[in-house]
């Protein structure tokens, strides 16, 4: 790589070899209208092999204009001694150091080969004090440099620092460039300026904004910036709070901001839209929402028919517990691709439904398509949700050669689960031992989680030891360790658990379920009494458990063996019944729905075992049919069985 002190120098000897023919009486605009084209295209060896034929006489010789567009094509390449014979192409030519398209190409080249060494030894040699390049060019060429930063990091800063230290102005090109890879911490700093600066009024910069603050959490904020825009407000403001609020995993703000956007009639919805929505509506299990979502699709051809779209459905509908919808827009799509087959073989998966998972996977084959690491995946949890152990070993061992699919971290998850779940924890910890790669967090956590599930304290221990390494502030895996001395009567155990995470301080995330009633989520938590109906619901909940005590009064006495609850000497065994969320919506949909309707709710963690054994004697007993999505699969309760057959 040349040095940063002698880049001109170095750079030029090696096109030494180029001709220029400055007496070519041909024109270069619509060679030059062909480079572009083909780079836009995609098609940058085409783009590359155009420009070096003219360098072949008699065709009319590159000019400044020719050079952008095989930089472009060269750095897509990761091409870069080629950007050096450009480079030095631009500067026998003349173009360098004058021509800004010129010089912002090349800043840009370099920074994407990750040779910012050579945009900074660039930049800095057009931007001496003693250099002729005008004022604008060395605006263009500061956006370029901050321009090539992929990540968040205070250089880009620097720059923009010395571009204000040199007097330089800075435009809307500059910000836009400048916000998305800024520290979080100068977000609000640079908000700050641009309204000073009376950017405030750029939307695109707004809409930058909103988003940057959106990355670091700051919704309210990102909100506030919405809110004071000039109305009307573009589509592209709306889809950028809106993408915020799902990445933060506010599904509800992202439902109210879609019907505040259809009742404002600023702006018409489009598949971006339309794909946030439906994936909040599928994290929280908002089906009739989805329902009137895919009323909306139906209406407009080109949603109809659109791919993406219909992907994001099967997902939805899928994860609300309608599989029976899901596969029939599925089966329905004339053109299905890869993620069409990864939605529906993961909902049946998720459902518990492995065997059929398994049968869409050997269909895709057939047809042609070849499974990505994502798809694979989705077989393996599948074979984990199913109790399926031969077949998911198999699949695993056969990836590679089969499919062409390289092992990673979570694919080895994947199997550590489906080798804990089936009760081969030994296997499961050879498994990790012979992984070629560092285990992550998630591979530790499913051993924990399957140590939870077997109540083995000596490999829950080891692997609680290294998750914490990696993810010290994971309260998860804390609660899954204190369980497992908890389930073991290991009482000194689950104190120190506790005194980690106070000493740390996390605190347990609160379990909570919801349940879609009349076009509304309701929200419940463990203990809650804030719903209208609270009295109701405890009155029901009370005869419920009232019920199965008399009907099953010896399941339950056996479900009592090794439970307790408090603190230190004041721990002491529990009764099976405490008011968890997810028993708190199923009474409160046994009040308001119809008798014998099916009620689904979705729990933001795992079920726990009580619960679960409640849920099961209460579909016996009232005759109803109970969808439970927690955060590891579907459970579907009737008769008093549930479809995980207590394998989850």
């Amino acid at each position: 790589m040349p040095s940063s002190s002698s880049l001109f120098q170095t750079i030029q000897p090696l096109q030494a070899a180029i001709t220029i023919n400055s007496a070519s009486s041909c024109k270069t605009y619509p060679w030059n209208v062909r480079l572009r084209e083909l780079a836009d295209g995609g098609f940058h060896r085409q783009a590359l092999a155009l420009f070096h034929l003219m360098l072949v006489p008699p065709n009319p010789r590159p000019d400044a204009f020719s050079l952008p567009s095989p930089l472009r094509s060269a750095a897509a390449l990761s091409l870069p001694f080629t950007v050096y014979n450009l480079h030095s192409f631009a500067l026998k030519s003349g173009h360098l150091p004058g021509d800004a398209f010129v010089i912002s190409s090349l800043l840009s080249a370099y920074a994407r080969l990750s040779l910012l060494p050579l945009s900074h030894a660039l930049l800095h040699e057009i931007s001496a004090p003693d250099s002729p390049t005008p004022i604008p060019t060395l605006v263009v060429c500061f956006n370029s440099i901050i321009s090539g930063h992929a990540f968040p990091s205070s250089e880009p800063l620097s720059f923009f620092n010395r571009m204000r230290h040199s007097d330089l102005p800075f435009n809307s090109i500059t910000l836009l460039a400048l916000i998305p890879v800024s520290p979080p911490a100068s977000i609000s700093s640079l908000h700050a300026l641009t309204v000073f600066a009376g950017f405030n009024f750029d939307s695109a910069v707004t809409n930058c904004i909103i988003t940057a603050y959106a990355k670091t959490g700051d919704i309210d904020v990102a909100r506030q910036v919405f809110d004071e825009m000039p109305k009307p407000r573009e589509l592209i403001s709306w889809n950028a709070l809106i993408s915020g609020c799902s990445q933060n995993g506010l599904g509800y703000r992202v439902l109210d901001l879609f019907d505040e956007m259809e009742r404002s009639g600023e702006a018409e919805p489009d598949p971006v839209t339309i794909v946030g929505v439906l994936s909040s509506c599928a994290n929280l299990g908002a089906h009739a929402f989805g329902l009137k979502v895919e009323r909306y699709i139906e209406k407009i051809p080109s949603f109809s028919s659109n791919t993406f779209l219909k992907n994001a459905l099967i997902n939805m509908h899928a994860r609300c517990g309608d599989l029976a919808r899901a596969s029939k827009i599925f089966d329905g799509m004339p053109d299905k691709s890869l993620v069409s087959w990864t939605a529906i073989i993961s909902g049946f998966g998720i459902h518990g439904h492995g065997e059929a998972a398994l049968n869409l996977f050997d269909i895709m084959l057939s047809e042609g398509l070849r499974p990505d690491g994502v798809l694979m995946v989705s077989v393996l949890s599948a074979c984990s949700h199913s109790g399926l152990t031969k077949a998911g070993i198999q699949y695993f061992l056969n990836m590679q050669s089969a499919y062409g699919v390289q092992p990673r971290p979570e694919h080895y998850a994947c199997m550590v689960d489906l080798l804990g779940r089936s009760g081969l924890l030994k296997k499961a910890v050879e498994l990790i031992s012979s992984m070629p790669m560092e285990p992550d967090g998630a591979v530790w956590g499913s051993l924990l989680s399957s140590c939870k599930i077997h109540k083995n304290t000596e490999f829950g221990e080891m692997a609680f030891q290294h998750v914490v390494e990696l993810e010290p502030d994971n309260v998860g895996y804390y609660v899954l360790m204190s369980n497992i001395y908890l389930d073991s009567g290991r009482l000194d155990g689950v104190a120190r658990i506790r005194a980690m995470m106070k000493t740390r301080g996390l605190r347990k995330d609160p379990g909570c379920s919801y349940m879609e009633h009349m076009g509304k989520v309701h929200l419940f938590l463990a203990d809650d009494h804030s719903h209208l109906q609270a009295k109701s619901i405890y009155d029901m909940l009370a005869r419920l458990e009232n019920l199965v005590m008399e009907e099953n009064c010896g399941v339950v006495k056996a479900n009592l063996d090794n439970k307790f609850v408090g603190k230190g000497r004041n721990m002491r065994k529990s009764k099976i019944f405490g008011t968890h969320s997810e028993k708190l919506a199923i009474a409160f949909g046994m009040l308001n729905t119809e008798p014998g309707r099916e009620i689904v709710v979705i729990k933001n963690l795992r079920v726990c075992e009580d619960c679960h054994l409640f849920i099961k004697l209460v579909s016996k007993i009232a005759n109803r049919r109970f969808v439970v999505r927690d955060a590891t699969r579907y459970h579907h309760f009737e008769g008093g069985y549930c479809s995980c057959k207590d394998y989850w």
